[in-house]
């Protein structure tokens, strides 16, 4: 019998069509069933205040109130808008999901934080504020340098953290992949207005596909009828980029610190990250004593929000 060649039964182009209309399905299907199980999902969740030290700070919360609560930390010039909808619905099926504004950012009122131990001492005054003494952590971008500074200078508060696409300031290492972001990434990401293509050209790998999985990021970002009502003005966000270059020399940054966490901490990042360079990711799993590493295909610095679903379930498999 002469051997046979398997071959899939849908042409490339169709398969990828198809996997594309069975990822949105499933992103409606979640979002549903977040909706029928606690009455509300993150296109419509309530922005609430709360009175962190005299600051108005707002604040949203998606998913059941059982269980270990689940802190997200914003990136850099991010709001809690900036949050996709299908990984927070995602992530919302299991655990009591929590989004804010830090002080003097969008909605939230007060003087902005400047260093990165404000900035976590906030993260933790606003967990008590709303009766939460200990958590779980996913920071994101520059919200993961803080989430480190938390571990490092609130263990108690911490039970397990999710780093993405972050660093923990400088890192060594004469490598290609471990270059810097350069005058042409910090050009962009500090443009008065940023517009959709800049989100693209920072956030995901000039592949179409990765190119097509952030206009569909895009696309559901404006979903919510009140999204980015208030944006992060240029005083809030210098103040946050003086917060990292306090760790971006030898002596400051947090690497050398991190084998002092002992919780679990789950580092992901895309292949070819180009605001924080993947490398930063692997020096930072070896040196924490119980640190997790994945490196997803295709994709840069919004890797999470390119595979929301296949993210959200790898963060929930890791804090269960």
């Amino acid at each position: 019998m002469p051997a046979t060649t398997l071959r899939s039964p849908l042409p490339r182009k169709p398969a990828r069509r198809l996997r594309h209309l069975l990822t949105s399905v499933t992103t409606l299907l979640v979002s549903a069933a977040v909706t029928a199980a606690d009455g509300t999902g993150t296109l419509d969740a309530e922005t609430r205040i709360v009175n962190v030290a005299g600051n108005a700070i707002a604040y949203r919360e998606i998913g059941p109130q059982r269980g270990m609560p689940l802190l997200l930390l914003n990136r850099f010039r991010g709001t809690m808008d900036h949050w996709d909808p299908a990984l927070i619905d995602r992530l919302a099926t299991e655990r009591r999901v929590i989004l804010f504004d830090q002080p003097g950012f969008a909605r939230s009122q007060g003087t902005p934080p400047d260093s990165l131990k404000t900035f976590a001492a906030s993260a933790v005054a606003v967990a008590k504020q709303l009766g939460i003494e200990k958590f779980d952590l996913l920071g994101f971008s520059m919200g993961g340098t803080v989430a480190l500074q938390v571990l490092l200078d609130h263990p108690q508060a911490v039970r397990r953290a999710v780093i993405a696409g972050s660093a923990p300031g400088h890192v060594p290492g004469e490598v290609p992949a471990n270059t810097p972001a350069g005058a042409e990434v910090w050009g962009v990401a500090t443009k008065a207005v940023n517009v959709d293509e800049d989100f693209l050209f920072l956030f995901f790998e000039p592949s179409a596909s990765s190119q097509r999985a952030g206009r569909d990021y895009l696309a559901r970002l404006t979903k919510r009828k009140d999204a980015f009502a208030r944006q992060v003005d240029a005083t809030a966000w210098q103040a946050q980029l003086k917060s990292a270059m306090g760790v971006h020399d030898p002596a400051t940054t947090l690497l050398k610190r991190l084998k002092e966490i002992q919780q679990p901490v789950l580092v992901a990042n895309g292949r070819h990250d180009i605001m924080a360079p993947t490398y930063a990711s692997f020096a930072m799993a070896q040196e924490l004593p119980n640190g997790w590493l994945k490196v997803y295909p295709d994709s840069g610095h919004g890797f999470l929000f390119q595979y929301p679903l296949e993210f959200g379930d790898d963060v929930l498999r890791f804090l269960r």
